[in-house]
């Protein structure tokens, strides 16, 4: 048996694809590949291929990490070029690398992520600065979600504003089970509206290095 982690790209074109339709999307890709997936043991055995991070629908990825396993070894340049022939457009293939069969689940090392929200129409950098600042100096920022109250600010490490090349709102925040801050949340508590903006999901933070 082998372990493979893929990291990879979500384009445009699956912007509203959610997580169990991307899970479908890879087994269908590696079955098209002719890769050998391994099944899960019970009444109702499933390929055994695990993301590490729900990406939010509406959102675009420059990192994204997937494992699977395959019953039968095969070199990353082999799995490389398979896949490669058969992948679905918006995706694109950063590495593939062979893990071993005992490396943590990588759900249980997720952390954090950083985020890229950068503005499709003009606003003052000025006025952005001054919102972040407000919001930070809060003592407390409670919301509710799914009937449960929670501090949305426990759940931010950082924002910052760059410039360069164009402005952009750069946070990173907390992703644990349970636990998990979201941009559209910090941006609505900005009073900036969701559709002048574009979200890029830039890097997964982990408990470890991987």
């Amino acid at each position: 048996m082998q372990r493979i982690r893929l990291i990879y790209t979500r384009g445009e074109e699956l912007l509203y694809v959610g997580n169990l339709d991307m899970h479908k999307i890879w087994e269908r890709t590696f079955r098209r590949a002719d890769l050998k997936l391994a099944y899960s043991q019970g009444f109702h055995p499933q390929p055994r291929i695990h993301q590490a991070c729900p990406l939010p629908l509406g959102f675009t990825s420059s990192n994204e990490i997937l494992d699977f396993w395959l019953d039968f070894d095969e070199s990353t340049a082999q799995i490389q070029q398979k896949i490669h022939e058969t992948i679905q457009p918006g995706i694109n293939i950063l590495q593939i690398l062979n893990i071993p069969l005992n490396a943590p689940p990588l759900q249980t090392l997720v952390c954090a992520a950083r985020y890229s929200v950068v503005f499709t129409e003009v606003i003052n950098p000025i006025d952005l600065q001054n919102k972040i600042t407000a919001f930070l100096s809060k003592k407390t920022c409670m919301r509710e979600r799914r009937g449960k109250p929670y501090d949305l600010l426990s759940l931010v490490q950082s924002i910052e504003v760059s410039e360069t090349p164009q402005l952009t709102l750069e946070m990173t925040l907390v992703t644990l089970p349970g636990a998990t801050g979201r941009p559209e949340e910090v941006l609505d508590e900005l009073s900036i509206p969701i559709t002048s903006v574009c979200i890029d999901r830039r890097q997964l933070l982990f408990t470890a290095e991987l």
